[in-house]
């Protein structure tokens, strides 16, 4: 018999300390572990995490085995993981109805619970009674499932086990916007039962998912139907969230302890080596002590100011914890792993150095990883006064589990009887790894051989979808679809997965189904989804960005493929390509676009190179027979074409004159928001006036009898010249019969060629909330009452008039509702479905105003809506919409997708052009955040509403027109271009709206002299602005209705008016700016921790009528997301943007007080920041000279001088150097007449 080699008996050492100080209190029939052996409760994570150290010995044992024995232990070892690990699953399976119900609703009372009993498997608290939404707690379950598979065990027995796993990845694949409790169970760290978005379940979910895709849960032995599918978009949206976050765990901890199991072992979940560097330092800088990490800062748990009679916290108690937090030993051995993966020896010898004399030795020379440790009571104070100077004491369990399994994970490997790789078999260490550029192919496919032609105008070959065959090519909706068949269990009452979207990685693959090869048309193409892909310049400039983001974020084998179809509906008026997709091809054919290699190509040359995938899920399970039926429907409903054109008609017919006169006429428009504003009566006086109208003023600002009359006609759209009314003559198109409930005029319905547009609407340039709903005034207005439904749907059923359709339709939805059959032309139809062909009809003309109104009424939804929400939200950026005061809806944390857009059409009422809007406006500030987050530097809150308030002032300053003329340009506005105005504004650029010439064919239209096409651009000149809105002025309100203009020559450029314009705009620049600034919530670099440091030194801050106590500094640190909120709550009740703007430079100075050499003692004092605004206004008024007059008539709002606001920050006449005289003034402070103060 040989003899035990020196590395066996170092060996058995080790087992037999797993077995004295792990193994002993694994319960022989669950398999679990329970806390200690008198607490049975067995928690999910703990377990999993406790297992670990029994998997590397028994990888060790069969690595290095000296004997036949050796090889027994390990067998013995691994049946012990298998049994925890099949004990967990079963615990989990036994609430397979809370799973599927978690799947729909992310609700905290629906999850899986955290903890099980360790003797039966059930549950040991009720639903509510404890944190249970723990995502980091499963995914780190099922990532160890998959390491374990892929190291040869056998975990998962049966089809049906299998099938609840696929529904566990559903269940965690939506971690990027679901806030769980977390790793400590608390949520919000006050405890109490917040939940948060937290990094590390982020983290956690996802390396679960990259890890779990596409292993066979039944190892070499199974098949396809035991292969587990994670669609690649759910991880990258997991880390783009969680680039974000980091080195911050959640909205109320900075930072967490925790993070270092994301960044290194065992999640390995951040590819980014910066992040993981300043992580790792911000753990150590901040956490890091002399016997182990606090979890993170303030934590009170078991230290000697914790009242053990409560779980939760008062606020103001959290600063009683600071510098006294417990530490946890456990993160020495976590650390020790990461060095032992990162090769980084000195890191190593560091961490066990400070891990020995924590480390507990009993009598008989075990080891033990005890809990923590805690400062004793009696030497909290000398603790406080300088932090990590006393000796603490042991804390808790005597005996952490969790610790002492990762301790003795780092000694195996440390001493060489494993290697990091052997933890790993999946290789996530590596993921730093730097990578191959990636080549996007590219597949641009005609629809039909007409369209292949116009394509070989160009010099662009392509070819069409019939010529790629076998490959068959179907837009992503048939994607979702077959991927809804994965996870369906019905003996387990399973329904698969439950999103219908799917993003671009999913779809940048080929799959293999039944032998048959498809490819799939990335979501944002298709047109039977939201209206943004209608929009060609929108498509094309989402194309670019699209290439990019596939470049980045590809790490499959193989090339993405990206797969474009061009149709029918992408043609312009005149039946041509648009230059801007013309060029865009052209571009990809060099290689390159937007700095990503790319390669144009037919789709045969790209298959040997691309990724492929095989649906292998669908028919493989006998239950489901009738799989094949379901996939051949899905096929079924995709072979119409993409976008069917709407049916145009020949030469239009006027809008009746019993529409002219109907009471319904201009209800789409009295749906809007936005209503004409008192302040703005002289603008109004001067425009109807050019009508004609007597309006009889006695005063410019108080309304007569004629202009009140007026109102009402406007009000109602009653301003209308039947002379003006044409319509486009005839488009023969072969689909004439496509929309047959619908007529068409194939032009603008409210524009003639060579005359303004009739029905212009006027209001105020300042944008307002209704003071009533749309529907009340509805109800309540008995001109509506003798409406004849059966006579409007004769007269929908002759109308050519798209206006007079769409406010027929609008009065038949809200009337009769959406399902009414209308029975138009003797054939059923509901008043859905002409809903349906208006708005099929609007996005061919490109009518963007009723397209918009449309996919409101028909609730549309924009994909990625909750994703685009979340981009923003973990961005410490709270959301508001709808318009404010009335309607405003705050969202403090991510939603599923239809909750989102309920909260959305709730807060905008009857308005549903603002609904599709304001989720428009969503998706581009996402968009903008992710490439350009310097735009959103210092904003916390993004009040969509306001934002959409800023973007029509700014159109009625661009048009000097009235602010419901502006409304409407703004809703007219094509998708890129609005996209286009909001990025000019976020970034404090100056744009103006160009017109561009667009030549037509005579043969469409001769009707046209000249046609403009509005376009938004930076601004080169000031003479641009005012040149175009002068002309604008001259020639009349702009069309509402169409995004092209007909626009006469300009006189003489060179004038008086354009001079006063450029000195006018050039006046009122700073005013504006502080209104922009108000409006999107701007603030200095750095404020609100400077307001906290100015806060902790006085008694409280007086902002209007409310007050900030310096309380809130012993509840929140200075760099919490929860203090900014509570500076900007209170900012945000001032109304004037441009106030509130003043009100944060006043804060700013006062930071003077606690800054530099000031040695000015605040103790007990309330600084009242109205009165220093107020004071700096005085001195201002004093020092310029000011006539009482002129203050008088240059009063703006809450009693500050315009000039004021117009005055820039900054140098001695500064807005700053008053404000800060005005303080030196409250606070009694010697000389305060010569400051002089820069802001930066």
């Amino acid at each position: 018999m040989r003899n035990r080699s020196n590395s066996g008996v170092r060996l058995d050492y080790f087992q037999r300390l797993i077995n004295k100080t792990i193994l002993k209190f694994q319960n022989p029939i669950t398999g679990l572990f329970g806390t200690t052996e008198h607490d049975s409760h067995a928690w999910v994570r703990d377990n999993v995490y406790t297992i670990m150290a029994v998997w590397g010995i028994a990888l060790a044992y069969r690595k290095n085995a000296d004997l036949d024995e050796d090889l027994a232990k390990a067998y013995e070892l691994e049946q012990s993981v298998v049994k925890l690990m099949r004990g967990l699953l079963r615990c989990m399976m036994l609430q397979v109805d809370k799973l599927e119900k978690f799947k729909k609703t992310q609700s905290t009372k629906d999850c899986l619970h955290a903890k099980y009993s360790s003797q039966t498997g059930k549950t040991v608290v009720g639903d509510s009674e404890w944190g249970h939404l723990q995502i980091d707690a499963t995914s780190l379950f099922i990532l160890y499932l998959a390491q374990m598979t892929a190291a040869g065990l056998q975990i998962i027995y049966t089809l049906d086990e299998v099938a609840f796993v696929q529904n566990l990845v559903f269940y965690i694949e939506t971690a990027y916007r679901t806030p769980d409790y977390g790793v400590w169970e608390r949520g919000d760290k006050t405890n109490h039962g917040l939940p948060e978005l937290n990094s590390s379940s982020i983290g956690m979910a996802k390396a679960a998912l990259e890890a779990i895709n596409e292993v066979d849960l039944f190892g070499a032995r199974g098949g396809p139907a035991s292969v587990i599918h994670a669609l690649p978009d759910e991880a990258q949206q997991c880390q783009a969230i969680l680039h974000s976050m980091l080195p911050r765990e959640s909205n109320s901890k900075e930072i967490d302890a925790a993070l270092i199991s994301v960044i290194s072992f065992p999640a390995f979940a951040v590819d980014d080596i910066e992040i993981i560097k300043k992580t790792r330092q911000e753990i150590e800088d901040k956490l890091m002590g002399n016997y182990g990490c606090r979890r993170f800062l303030r934590d009170g748990y078991k230290t000697a100011r914790e009242d053990p009679n409560r779980l939760h916290y008062e606020p103001w108690e959290l600063l009683a914890f600071e510098k006294i937090e417990n530490q946890w030993p456990m993160f020495y051995a976590f650390f020790i792993l990461d060095g032992l993966y990162r090769g980084d020896t000195e890191s190593v010898e560091k961490y066990k150095a400070l891990l020995d004399p924590v480390i507990t030795r009993t009598d008989d020379g075990n080891l033990y990883m005890p809990e923590m440790y805690s400062v004793p009571k009696d030497k909290v104070d000398m603790e406080i006064r300088s932090r990590d100077s006393q000796k603490r004491e042991r804390t808790g369990k005597m005996l952490h589990l969790w610790g002492q399994s990762l301790f003795i994970l780092g000694r195996l490997i440390d001493e060489k009887f494993i290697s990091p790789g052997e933890l790993d078999p999946l290789n996530r260490r590596l993921i730093t790894e730097p990578r191959p550029d990636v080549v996007v192919q590219v597949v641009v496919i005609a629809e039909d051989i007409m369209m292949q032609s116009l394509m070989a105008e160009q010099g662009i070959a392509v070819q069409t979808v019939s010529q790629v065959a076998p490959i068959q090519i179907y837009p992503a909706r048939v994607l979702s679809q077959i991927y809804s068949l994965l996870g369906k269990n019905k003996s387990m009452g399973l329904t698969g997965r439950p999103s219908s979207e799917i993003g671009l990685l999913a779809t940048s693959k080929l799959y293999i189904l039944q032998d048959q090869i498809l490819a799939f048309i990335p979501q944002f193409i298709d047109q039977h989804q939201f209206y943004l892909a209608l929009d060609i310049d929108f498509l094309v400039d989402t194309m670019k960005n699209t290439m990019e983001d596939l470049a980045r974020n590809w790490r499959m084998m193989g090339r993405p493929t990206f797969v474009c179809t061009i149709n029918t509906s992408m043609l312009d008026h005149n039946q041509k390509l648009p230059s801007s997709l013309v060029g865009t091809i052209k571009k990809l054919q060099s290689g390159y676009i937007a700095g990503t290699r790319v390669h144009l190509g037919d789709m045969g040359d790209f298959v040997s190179t691309s990724c492929i995938t095989k649906l292998s899920f669908v028919n493989t399970d006998t239950q489901y027979a009738g799989q094949d039926s379901q996939i051949s429907d899905f096929l079924g409903d995709v072979l119409k074409k993409a976008c069917p054109r709407p049916r145009l008609l020949s030469l239009g017919k006027k809008a009746s004159r019993s529409y002219r006169h109907s009471s319904i006429r201009g209800i789409v428009r009295r749906s809007r928001s936005i209503a004409v504003n008192a302040e703005d009566i002289p603008a109004l006086h001067a425009q109807l006036q050019q009508r004609g109208v007597n309006l009889g003023l006695t005063s410019p600002n108080s309304p007569g009898p004629a202009l009140s009359f007026a109102l009402r006609k406007l009000e109602k759209g009653d301003f209308f010249d039947e002379d003006l009314e044409t319509t486009l003559p005839r488009i023969n198109t072969s689909e004439e019969l496509a929309h047959p409930h619908l007529k068409g005029n194939g032009r603008s319905p409210m524009c003639t060629p060579n005359r303004s547009p009739v029905q212009s609407p006027m209001g105020s340039p300042k944008a307002q909330h209704r003071l009533w709903p749309f529907m009340d005034k509805f109800n309540n207005d008995s001109s509506y009452n003798n409406v004849d439904v059966h006579e409007l749907v004769d007269q929908l059923s002759q109308s050519e008039n798209l206006n007079e359709q769409a406010d027929i339709i609008h009065y038949l939805y809200i009337k009769q509702g959406p399902n009414w059959d209308t029975e138009v032309d003797g054939k059923s139809c509901t008043v859905r479905e002409l809903l349906v062909e208006l708005y099929e009809k609007a996005g061919h003309w490109k009518q963007w105003w009723l397209v918009r109104h449309a996919a409101g009424m028909l609730k549309k939804r924009v994909e990625d809506l909750a994703l685009a929400a979340t981009d923003l939200l973990v961005r410490q950026k709270q959301l508001s919409v709808g318009l404010p005061p009335d309607r405003e809806k705050i969202i403090t944390g991510p939603l599923p997708p239809d909750e989102l857009a309920a909260i959305i059409y709730e807060s905008c009422g009857d308005d549903l052009s603002t609904a599709s809007l304001t989720q428009e406006i969503l998706i581009y500030l996402a968009m903008f955040i992710r490439t350009e987050p310097k735009l959103f530097k210092e904003m916390l809150r993004m009040r969509v509403g306001l934002i959409i308030q800023v973007m029509a002032s700014e159109m009625s300053r661009l048009f000097k027109c009235s602010g419901e003329d502006a409304s409407d340009h703004l809703l007219n506005l094509s998708p890129y271009e609005l996209k286009m105005m909001l990025h000019h504004i976020l970034s404090g650029k100056e744009f103006v709206i160009t017109t561009e010439k667009v030549s037509c064919d005579s043969e469409v239209m001769n009707e046209y002299d000249d046609e403009y096409k509005f376009s938004v651009v930076s601004k080169q000149s000031r003479q641009e602005t005012s040149a175009f809105a002068s002309k604008l002025s001259r020639k009349g309100p702009l069309n509402q209705k169409m995004p092209s203009v007909t626009v006469q020559s300009p006189p003489s450029a060179a004038g008086k008016p354009e001079i006063e314009d450029e000195m006018e705009d050039r006046q009122g620049q700073w005013l504006r700016r502080r209104r922009l600034d108000g409006a999107l919530n701007r603030v200095p670099v750095g404020f609100y921790t400077q307001v906290w440091k100015v806060l902790e030194k006085c008694h409280g801050l007086s902002i209007g009528s409310h007050f900030l106590p310096h309380s809130l500094t012993r509840e929140m640190t200075s760099g919490e997301f929860k203090f900014a909120l509570q500076v900007e709550r209170v900012l945000n009740m001032i109304p004037q943007p441009e106030y509130r703007q003043l009100m944060v430079e006043a804060l700013m100075v006062t930071t003077l007080l606690v800054e530099g050499d000031c040695r000015i003692n605040l103790s007990g004092q309330v600084l009242n920041v109205d009165k220093i605004v107020q004071q700096a206004n005085s001195i201002f008024i004093k020092e310029q000279n000011i006539s009482s007059e002129v203050v008088n008539h240059s009063t703006g709002s809450a009693g500050i001088c315009l000039h004021l606001y117009d005055t820039a920050p900054s140098g001695r006449y500064g807005t700053m150097s008053y404000l800060a005289r005005a303080l030196a003034v409250f606070m009694n402070i010697g000389d305060h007449q010569n400051l002089e103060c820069n802001i930066s």
